[in-house]
């Protein structure tokens, strides 16, 4: 049960809020190159070579879950994203200038951040977030998850060590000590803008918070394997994706719906080619048993125990033996998929695979897929069809659709393309959001809007409604007021 907020709690969070406005307003008439300066500096902090290796070295150990390798490579690839995108970026002062239309824009800071990490990604979270946040000559104060808090604290200290250097305010970055759930909720309520990056319950809070909120929608990606795809190269990147340091991604595949004519050759490389392990029979429920157990409430939940662990420790907690070098473990779906526990996001190595015969029946799997966990998040398919691919962006209740791209590393930017790199992923009303971007630092950015008057160009009645009319036909002319309006007079 969660502490009860005390006086003691609200006067220490106004502590970090007050800090933190004080150092904010000390940077808010900071020129482009001075705030530019400070992200640079932060960002080398939390992308230099060592200070990366203990980063996710105490992510590991604090947190047991994904592995440091790919941490490290994790770190790389999402501060150097980051840094891509703000480079030459305006986000101070005139940002905008409409001639045609006489509408300058003017970026201006949002004030306070606080931004709630997830206990799966507790460095590479604070380091992406805050560098977009500083963008835009904003404080943020970080709320850790309690499991992750001291590797997320030693990410702050790197930040705040970057601020010093460029003789910024340190606390423009803070982190909250021993964090609660009570902690944060007074934090959400104090805060400018809350950024929730994290489960679902954490997001509800956020939304439920009284302050303006960024949140994410529940994950599920599932990708498409058509009749048509490069077969070797749609499961190589399928499986560095799901593998990748213990599928700590909201990205990760979960599924994969495969063309019949490829099934069987798809099979066989998972399991050969990437070292995956078939779950079948008695052990694909040894495996269920493990992975979904009931609460309090007697509702069957994904246990704690296997969220990005091993695939191997994952297989032997359930009592199967796999091979040391398993990078996943493969089950196949069964229908109908909303009862079956595997058809769900699993925030671990284990892929549900799925056949289908015609593109209609791949895409009827793919929604329900996502309709049952995961709406609004995101997808991908492995084809070379534009038709396949066109059918699924205007079809899909998806706020990112990846097309022969790796789902984890793609979602959230790459450089191999061109989506705003973030580790925030926003999911639309679909997943109850208020955006479907990928939150970077434009969504920490107030802009004014100057109009300045232009000379008026206002359209005729049968400028505006003429094609319509040749089509549906024209109001009577011996109706004054209809023909005035435009319009049939009620």
């Amino acid at each position: 049960m969660a502490a009860e907020l005390t006086l003691a709690d609200i006067d220490l969070i106004a502590g970090y809020v007050g800090r933190a406005r004080a150092a904010q307003a000390m940077v808010a008439d900071y020129s482009q190159e001075q705030i530019d300066d400070v992200c640079f500096a932060v960002g080398w902090e939390v992308y230099e070579d060592e200070n990366i290796r203990r980063l996710a070295e105490l992510a590991v150990e604090t947190t047991e879950m994904g592995n440091v390798p790919d941490k490290i490579t994790k770190h790389k690839v999402k501060v150097m994203g980051v840094m891509r995108d703000i480079k030459g970026a305006k986000s101070v002062g005139l940002i905008d200038r409409d001639e045609e239309k006489g509408i300058s824009r003017y970026a201006k800071p949002v004030g306070v951040v606080g931004s709630l990490l997830p206990v799966t990604n507790p460095t590479a979270t604070p380091a992406s977030n805050g560098i977009g946040i500083l963008k835009g000559r904003n404080a943020v104060i970080f709320a850790p998850h309690p499991r992750g808090a001291k590797a997320s604290t030693l990410a702050v200290e790197y930040m705040r060590a970057g601020l010093r250097k460029v003789g910024a305010p340190e606390d423009l970055v803070q982190i909250v000590e021993e964090s609660s759930i009570s902690r944060t909720t007074e934090l959400m309520r104090q805060v400018d803008l809350v950024l929730a990056t994290g489960g679902g319950a954490m997001v509800k809070a956020a939304y439920s918070s009284g302050t303006p909120a960024y949140g994410v929608g529940p994950g599920n990606a599932v990708q498409i394997i058509a009749e048509d795809a490069d077969i070797a190269d749609a499961v190589k990147k399928i499986s560095l994706s799901k593998a990748f340091d213990y599928a700590t991604s909201c990205s990760s595949e979960n599924s994969v719906i495969i063309h019949e004519s490829l099934y069987d050759d798809a099979l066989r490389l998972f399991r050969e080619a990437e070292n995956g392990y078939l779950v079948t029979g008695v052990e694909r429920e040894s495996l269920k048993a493990w992975m979904w157990q009931p609460n309090r409430n007697g509702t069957f939940v994904l246990n704690p125990a296997i969220i990005s662990r091993s695939p191997v420790k994952i297989a032997s907690d359930a009592g199967i033996t796999v091979p040391e070098a398993t990078r996943m473990l493969l089950v196949e779906g069964t229908m109908p998929l909303e009862e079956d526990k595997f058809a769900e996001e699993k925030l671990s190595p284990v892929l549900t695979l799925y056949r289908y015969e015609t593109s209609e029946k791949a895409v009827d799997i793919l929604n329900r897929l996502t309709d049952n966990a995961g709406t609004g998040h995101s997808c991908g398919i492995h084809t070379f069809t534009h038709d396949y691919i066109h059918a699924l962006g205007e079809r899909m209740r998806s706020s990112r659709i990846m097309v022969r791209q790796p789902q984890a590393p793609a979602n959230g930017g790459n450089f191999f393309n061109g989506m705003p790199s973030t580790v925030t992923l926003g999911c639309g009303t679909w997943g109850g959001n208020i955006t479907t971007e990928n939150i970077y630092y434009k969504h920490f950015l107030n802009i004014t809007w100057v109009s300045e008057p232009i000379t008026p160009e206002k359209p005729t009645d049968e400028e505006m409604w003429g094609e319509f009319w040749q089509r549906h036909g024209q109001p009577a002319a011996d109706n004054p007021r209809a023909a005035r309006e435009g319009g049939v007079a009620s």
